[in-house]
């Protein structure tokens, strides 16, 4: 039986996990169960699958979570050290899926212990990938990604030397405003680019989605994780989401990963490696489907692409900045504080004022330098907003 802590439970990546995890209870001992604000959730999920912890991010709720799993005997606790703690329990396998630069330090203590880490928190790699993968070594434990283009990656390479990898091709839908005239994106709603043509995801991502930040995002992933070039990786717009990414060889072939955007996918994957088993997803019907369809992003629609590439040219701490002041455009944007366009505008202005202050940029990567510049860069951020507004 593994033990298993599932840390971002009641998100969308989570309750994916948990969908599995239910489907064969007798072969897991749940241990651990985080969430934020949805109590109720979190209590359900740990009663039924008999977590001996679930933990809330908001201090403030612990009496709420306590109430809601009343005497089934699951240990109630709140906070971020209770975050911490939970992550030290000895398990063997974790899914790392909080939202933001908030799930790094729980995922580097995972790692710690030796438990096969489950990567769904792409600001992990993006804002310390360093720092996360020697940890990954100086411990032996394993990272197995869990974002449906890096698990296509992963799973083309299986039999492949990395040095025979001439580039690695990931797909985007494009999102809401694929086929949006330009002149009417700076008009874009919140709610319009929380809409995804393809895949049920939650609000942010879906709108980062949209911004193709959640993109960039995984360009750097990539880089991080597969220990690649930054000029080998290239991104596509695939509006149908059944090719997840191809991996190109120096012989001229290029492996292709298709399946239906269900990330139950490339989370059983990541749940049974190094075995496969029968997952509840749909199996495509490629005739049905008739054909699939590539283009090239348009990056004066997707600046988001550009900054990323400029963040991998400047190394050390600039990933904490662009998603730090990623994630405090986004709230702006959601806020009606700036518009969707302006959301680029406030990251470029971020990284070109800390890169003035190289001290920033390349202090060491280590969890409290990440903090620091992840808390300057928020900060910074939101002067550049009221600036604008």
């Amino acid at each position: 039986m593994r033990r298993v802590s599932i840390f971002g439970a009641t998100g969308s990546i989570g309750q994916s996990t948990i969908d599995l995890i239910a489907r064969a209870p007798q072969d897991y001992d749940v241990v651990a169960l985080t969430g934020g604000q949805n109590i109720a959730q979190l209590a359900a999920d740990a009663v039924r699958l008999g977590a001996q912890v679930a933990v809330t991010a908001d201090e403030n709720r612990l009496d709420d979570l306590r109430a809601a799993l009343g005497q089934s005997g699951v240990k109630a606790a709140a906070g971020r050290a209770a975050l911490l703690e939970a992550a030290a329990m000895p398990a063997d396998w974790v899914m790392s899926a909080i939202v933001g630069a908030a799930g790094l330090a729980p995922g580097l203590i995972a790692l710690q212990g030796g438990a096969t880490l489950a990567l769904a928190n792409k600001e992990s790699l993006v804002t310390a990938g360093p720092l996360l993968m020697a940890t990954a070594r100086a411990s032996g434990a394993r990272i197995l990604p869990v974002d449906s283009e890096h698990s296509a990656i992963f799973q083309a390479l299986v039999g492949e030397e990395i040095s025979a990898v001439e580039r690695i091709i990931i797909t985007a839908s494009g999102g809401a405003f694929r086929d949006w005239p330009m002149e009417k994106l700076a008009h874009a709603t919140p709610a319009e680019a929380a809409t995804h043509p393809n895949w049920d995801m939650g609000q942010r991502i879906t709108i980062d989605s949209a911004s193709m930040f959640n993109k960039a995002l995984e360009v750097i992933e990539t880089k991080e994780y597969f220990d690649i070039r930054a000029e080998q990786i290239e991104v596509l717009v695939h509006p149908q989401s059944m090719v997840h990414a191809l991996v190109g060889f120096n012989d001229g072939a290029l492996m292709a990963h298709l399946g239906a955007p269900d990330m139950r996918h490339a989370i059983g994957y990541a749940l049974h490696y190094p075995q496969r088993r029968d997952l509840p997803v749909e199996r495509l019907d490629l005739a049905a489907l008739g054909t699939l369809e590539f283009r090239a992003p348009d990056e004066a629609r997707y600046p988001a692409l550009r900054l990323a590439r400029e963040v991998m040219a400047a190394g050390g701490l600039s990933g904490a900045v662009f998603n730090a002041a990623k994630e405090r455009a986004l709230d702006g944007f959601i806020a009606g504080r700036i518009g969707f366009l302006q959301m680029a505008d406030v990251v470029e202005a971020a990284l070109a004022q800390m890169s003035s202050d190289g001290c920033h940029i390349d202090a060491e990567i280590t969890l409290d330098n990440v903090h620091k510049t992840d808390q300057i860069a928020r900060e910074t951020a939101d002067k550049i907003m009221a600036r604008m507004g």
